[in-house]
């Protein structure tokens, strides 16, 4: 989710509103298909310690026993979409040290935020004319998840290409949001909740269950 905290950039230009907002960003990464060694580093080791320090931006990791974890990284505009950079980065090096070698080219990297869903309709626009323009002008492939993720109130929109594309179409995605705040109020999902939380849900009930 990217949501705006504090109104100071209310009335500026868009530059400097931009510049004056805090961003908190959710992105939603697997342990099982993250290659290399930034899972592994990935909330307790010199990976994201570093991405923290180069970037300014403050980065939290879920908890858990689910292979998957929400990162949040919250910060001004310039330290989120740096944080962005360098995990997009990150990512496409441990791909390349997996593969055989440098024939392979430039392996796609692919990025899950996690939006609330009263924002998806705004970041899809009538008859997906905004989603095939954040396409066309970054080379990114987008897709917005239909359903909702398990006991939330939010979806999964999907980001794949190289680095370079994945940050700007990043950018975009953040600048629809942030003029499209969500409606009502937002469930977050939780990777992995309990049994009991999961059977309070009426309209979900998928989790992720502990490996057994």
């Amino acid at each position: 989710m990217a949501s705006p905290d504090g109104a100071s950039g209310v009335g500026g230009s868009p530059e400097e509103t931009e510049l004056s907002i805090t961003l908190t960003l959710r992105m939603l990464m697997h342990g099982k298909v993250t290659v290399g060694g930034l899972d592994a580093a990935w909330g307790k080791g010199e990976t994201v310690k570093r991405i923290r320090e180069q970037s300014s931006a403050r980065i939290t990791i879920s908890e858990g026993s689910c292979p998957e974890r929400i990162t949040t990284i919250t910060g001004s505009t310039d330290a989120v979409f740096r944080a962005v950079s360098m995990i997009a980065f990150k990512l496409e090096e441990d791909l390349g040290a997996g593969s055989d070698g440098a024939a392979a080219g430039r392996a796609p990297v692919t990025l899950r935020l996690v939006i609330p869903a009263s924002q998806c309709g705004s970041l899809i626009g009538k008859a997906g004319a905004k989603i095939r323009e954040i396409r066309e002008s970054t080379g990114a492939q987008v897709q917005v998840a239909g359903d909702l993720l398990p006991n939330s109130t939010e979806r999964a929109v999907t980001v794949s290409g190289v680095p370079d594309t994945i940050i700007q179409c990043v950018r975009q995605i953040c600048a629809v949001i942030l003029e499209s705040p969500p409606k009502g109020a937002t469930i977050p999902y939780h990777p992995g909740l309990s049994l009991g939380t999961i059977l309070l849900s009426a309209n979900q009930v998928r989790g992720c269950s502990p490996p057994g």
